[in-house]
């Protein structure tokens, strides 16, 4: 399964099945192209190559095949294919070209030696192309991991004090803090990162990167960092946004005039071979080995003309003159270091200038304008965030500049935590550790928890509950700073103050605390001056109160960036039942189950304990909550129970979603479900009051309400039915919305499932059209359901002949109806518990799922039963609003409906 394939000689590669996509492949191919079509060669996969050029290509590949030595040709005409140089097979292919007519017109292919007369020269020159040719493909490949892993340094864990003690512990150490690095990147590189990271070779590199510290640096590691650190360089006036639009390599023309400068200064000339001064046979050998060489000839070498050889003296000269210097001098190993450090990091003594050697009005100067290019950064960044979450209200509001709209959201938030590092980072008077944040965070939770116990009071954290007019809901989530740290701090999955510092603006940014935090964080003024100078950003008080001003404009906009990126974790749940007292008990003396569902999985059957409506359980992190099942094994006196609606909590993120069932569950009561499937909503953080009052906007959808599914109950009296508009108008809207939502791009997409089974979903619109001019209960003399009727109609069917006159016409009906068949006695014998209400539910998704709906329907609107069961006037037996209705669901053919599980679980269609 992780096994790649590579045979070069028959250009085929093997790949693993699910192989992730390298990252921008499509783009990275074209650059690549781009240098091979320089140099007159038609790159693999004929982009951008001429349908001439791919003949010749194959004829030559042929040709190679036909000559019965296996690809294994000589080296120079193997090189003369592969770079169209040299006088035979340059031949052999114009002959080729002209005996199938096909010009040269996409590669240039010229004979040096017929128009040089010095073939030297021309030998010359053509190595002189190779070796930029060489030298620019690798520019191409060098670039994008560049980019691609231009800040993992901030995430190698580098824990142990010594080389001894970290070789000795390597196999128990964790080297990097992968979730953390993967958290930064975006979301469509990460399918190959993730792997990336796993293999040996980036294991053997963060390893070499560790060792570099006792050690001289791996040679391949001195210039992958050298290739960063230019691009630090660069940005270093203006940090580039963080973004994964392609970045093509820059540095390809000075790649080729390096490598022709160091060709033109040639550093070693080998001599002509020539036969030692040695009388060789003389003395005891054994014949058929090799007699003993004279190691005094041997050891005589020639004149040495290596100008490497005088270099790499050099340098160890210039290495022990500096060993010596430092030793004789006395530094401390802290003043070396800070010498060091400042050698290296040319880019940070840039952004922040070596303030001790200007003038008092310089320093003042340009600290003012560092100052005021970090708030500005700050108010462009958090423009492009809510500019991007707007998305296509962005574009209607005039904010659809190119520059802005488009940046993936994950990448964005990456830029905001980088801007948050530097901002702590200017002006501390000590740095500590790799992040600025996380180490001001720290102190300032130290000191608070010293506070804690001095006082013996908690600090934050807790819960207090508040009652409501039902009596029970869940307890008040304290808005704690401290609270929220030590949830990032029990992620093992963390392994740096980076990633945690990181991880922590995450969640704040997802619970709309980021600026009030950060508020809270620098309220205590006597350890922000401890920790910085006077002129840093965070002591600018009018600068300061802006961006935390700018940051509180994010709470416009909803936030998953914690748990949509930390998707491992282990997550503290809460859930509340709440019943409804008036009209039944408020404990079932049954064994009531309840099975939590979201985007990521689900939490499995859990039973509550008896004689409680409130648990708390701890799952993998199950993303944004989708639906609840809930539902008891009807033993007991009591055993009849009308539900008001489940409440789930997010213990760590605060997110509350609220689940309406209004339903009964038991037998002999409504449609005799004991179990129920809700659809949830998220509700706004407000008091317990308000909640499920308020909803965000636009508003999500959840399970039909109350008053609906109870009105085909005996609890409310009659339904007020809708008319015939508004059901058409409803079924419109409701397919109107599923086409809507598959044409959005897949980020900006909501959940299906409430489309489906929601308030103002497909289910109820399908439900109205079916409850229009069905016969009351008045006239059956007890609760009939629309699926006593689907029932009748599949008896019908089992039972009866079809005819008809067009033979097509009639075995499409056959097929239509066995299919109709099998789905409603697939749903009848699935191991559930589920009522006649929910039977039709899931009969209405698994048709739109396997676009069966438009099939189905005309078959019932002709069926006997429908006479029986339905007034004239109704809809379904309306022929021209069923037709009407057939038109509209066929709209949904086109699309790939994918059901969440919890919908069709148990049932095997």
């Amino acid at each position: 399964a992780n096994l790649c394939f590579v045979d070069i000689d028959n250009h085929f590669i093997e790949l693993p099945e699910e192989f992730p996509q390298f990252p921008n492949k499509l783009e990275f191919i074209q650059e690549i192209s781009e240098v091979l079509l320089q140099f007159g060669i038609p790159p693999e996969g004929n982009l951008h190559c001429s349908d001439s050029a791919t003949k010749l290509k194959n004829l030559v590949l042929s040709d190679l095949v036909n000559d019965k030595k296996n690809g294994n040709i000589s080296s120079n005409a193997l090189n003369m294919y592969e770079l169209l140089k040299g006088n035979e097979t340059i031949a052999r292919l114009q002959a080729l070209a002209k005996r199938t007519g096909v010009t040269m017109e996409k590669m240039t292919i010229t004979t040096p030696l017929t128009e040089e007369k010095d073939g030297k020269l021309s030998c010359e020159e053509l190595e002189l192309r190779d070796y930029k040719l060489n030298v620019q493909l690798r520019e191409v490949f060098a670039n994008r991991f560049t980019q691609m892993f231009a800040d993992y340094e901030v995430f190698v864990i580098q824990a142990a004090p010594d080389m001894e003690s970290w070789l000795t512990n390597r196999e128990q150490m964790q080297n990097f803090d992968k979730a953390s690095f993967l958290s930064d990147q975006p979301e469509p590189y990460l399918p190959f990162l993730s792997h990336f990271i796993e293999t040996q070779m980036f294991a053997t590199f963060i390893d070499n990167k560790i060792m570099s510290q006792w050690e001289e640096k791996d040679p391949f590691l001195r210039v992958f960092d050298s290739r960063i650190e230019k691009i630090r360089l660069y940005n270093v006036r203006a940090p580039a946004l963080r973004t994964s639009n392609y970045q093509k390599c820059s540095t390809l023309k000075e790649a080729a005039q390096s490598i022709e400068q160091r060709l033109m200064k040639i550093d070693h000339t080998a001599i002509h071979p020539h036969l030692l001064d040695m009388k060789i046979g003389q003395g005891k050998y054994e014949q058929g080995f090799f007699p003993k060489l004279q190691s005094d000839v041997l050891a005589t070498g020639p004149t040495n003309n290596n100008r490497w050889a005088s270099r790499s003296a050099t340098t160890q000269r210039r290495k022990d003159h500096l060993r010596q210097h430092s030793e004789h001098i006395g530094l401390d190993n802290d003043m070396r270091e800070k010498y060091m450090q400042e050698a290296r990091s040319l880019g940070k003594n840039l952004r922040q200038p070596k303030l001790s050697d200007l003038s008092p009005a310089v320093i003042a100067q340009t600290n003012w304008k560092f100052v005021e290019g970090l708030l500005k950064e700050c108010r462009m960044k958090t423009k492009r965030m809510l500019v991007e979450k707007m998305g296509h209200e962005a574009v209607e509001l005039g904010h659809g500049e190119a520059n802005i709209t488009g940046l993936e959201e994950n990448t964005l938030i990456a830029s905001l935590c980088d801007l948050l590092e530097r901002i702590w980072s200017h002006g501390l008077q000590v740095k500590q550790g790799k992040s600025a944040l996380w180490s001001h965070l720290f102190q300032y939770q130290e000191r608070e928890e010293k506070q804690e116990h001095s006082a013996e009071s908690p600090v934050g954290g807790g819960t207090e509950r508040r009652k409501s007019d039902m009596g029970i809901t869940l307890p008040t989530l304290k808005v704690s700073l401290i609270q929220d740290m030590r949830h990032i701090q029990n992620m093992s999955e963390i392994k740096t103050d980076v990633g945690r510092a990181r991880a922590w603006i995450r969640l704040s940014l997802e619970k709309k605390l980021l600026s009030q935090h950060l508020k809270q964080l620098l309220s205590n003024q006597a350890l922000a001056k401890k920790l910085y100078k006077r002129y840093a950003f965070l002591r600018c008080e009018e600068e300061r109160e802006q961006f935390l001003y700018h940051l509180l404009s994010l709470n416009a906009v909803d936030y998953f960036c914690f748990t949509s990126v930390f998707t491992t974790i282990m997550i503290p749940y809460r859930s509340v039942i709440i019943p409804f007292k008036k009209l039944s008990n408020a404990i079932t003396t049954s064994n009531p189950w309840i099975c939590v569902s979201g985007e990521l999985g689900d939490s499995g059957v859990m039973q509550i304990p008896k004689n409680h409506l409130e648990m708390t359980f701890e799952c993998q992190n199950l993303g944004k909550l989708t639906t609840v099942q809930i539902g008891h094994d009807n033993s007991g006196l009591l055993a009849k129970w009308l539900v008001d609606c489940v409440m789930v909590r997010n213990e760590i993120t605060g997110h509350t979603y609220k689940f309406p069932c209004g339903r009964w569950l038991g037998k002999g009561v409504d449609d005799g479900s004991l179990e129920r499937i809700l659809i949830g909503e998220l509700v706004s953080s407000a008091s317990d009051e308000e909640l499920g009052k308020q909803c965000r906007t636009p508003p999500q959808q959840k399970s039909p309400t109350v008053t609906r599914r109870l009105s085909i109950t005996s609890l409310t009296g009659r339904n007020t039915k809708p008319n015939t508009g508004q059901i058409q108008e409803g079924i419109g809207e409701a397919v109107n919305n599923i086409v809507k939502h598959f044409h959005k791009p897949e980020k900006e997409r909501g959940s299906l499932t409430i489309l489906l089974c929601g308030e103002n979903g497909l289910v109820a619109a399908v439900e109205q059209v079916f409850h229009h001019g069905f016969k009351s209960a008045r006239i059956f003399h007890k609760n009939v359901f629309i699926w006593d009727f689907i029932e009748k109609a599949v008896a019908y069917f089992e039972t009866s002949d079809h005819i008809g006159d067009n033979e097509e016409a009639l075995l499409l009906q056959r097929s239509s109806c066995k299919t109709f068949c099998h789905y409603v006695n697939a749903i009848n014998t699935a191991p559930r518990n589920i009522g006649k209400d929910g039977k039709f539910q899931i009969l209405v998704c698994l048709g739109t799922r396997d676009h069966l709906l438009s099939q189905w329907i005309p078959l019932l609107a002709e069926c006997p039963p429908i006479t029986r069961m339905y007034e004239e006037n109704a809809l379904l037996r309306d022929r021209m609003t069923v037709n009407s209705l057939i038109r509209v669901l066929q709209t949904l053919q086109d699309f790939n409906i994918i059901l969440e599980g919890s919908l069709i679980k148990g049932v095997d269609v």
